[in-house]
């Protein structure tokens, strides 16, 4: 028996991405929600409706914007058809420690979440500052589609 026998190929579970997303139809998505564009999540920040010719259907054309990259998309859609809406989680952890660029947080069952990076820019600085002087802080994770990120940051309340 050879080594290549023992080793099991195990498929990446976000292969389909079916439980990332779930369909909705497009004339049912409302500003403020969440829809997929060109395979990203996005919130929607406008949306109008036209009507077209005596055959056609009416188009929905949505803006949004990229919820981890801040980018705008946009999308032109048949108000019949479906659309992808992702499954966008908020969860705040308790922050632990800062190592290397990344945060460590608590999860609910007491393990360590070690995988999301601090962010760039004024809030990763706010976070370093504020930890470095002994604060207790919480963070909100927004997660959707595989991606996580650090969306705000609190001072935890007084116990």
């Amino acid at each position: 028996m050879s080594d290549d026998e023992h080793h099991e190929q195990f498929e990446a579970a976000t292969g389909s991405g079916a439980s990332l997303t779930y369909p909705m139809q497009c004339s049912a998505l409302r500003k403020g929600g969440h829809v997929v564009i060109k395979g990203r999540p996005c919130k929607i920040v406008d949306m109008s409706t036209s009507k077209t010719g005596k055959h056609g259907h009416a188009k929905v054309h949505l803006v949004a914007i990229d919820i981890f990259t801040g980018k705008k998309l946009e999308d032109l859609s048949p108000s019949t058809h479906n659309m992808e809406v992702p499954h966008v989680l908020r969860t705040e952890f308790p922050l632990l420690d800062i190592d290397d660029g990344f945060l460590s947080l608590m999860n609910p069952d007491g393990t360590t979440k070690d995988d999301v990076k601090l962010p760039e820019g004024e809030m990763g600085d706010k976070i370093e500052e504020d930890f470095n002087e002994g604060k207790e802080l919480l963070v909100t994770i927004v997660a959707s589609m595989g991606e996580e990120m650090c969306l705000s940051v609190k001072d935890a309340p007084k116990s």
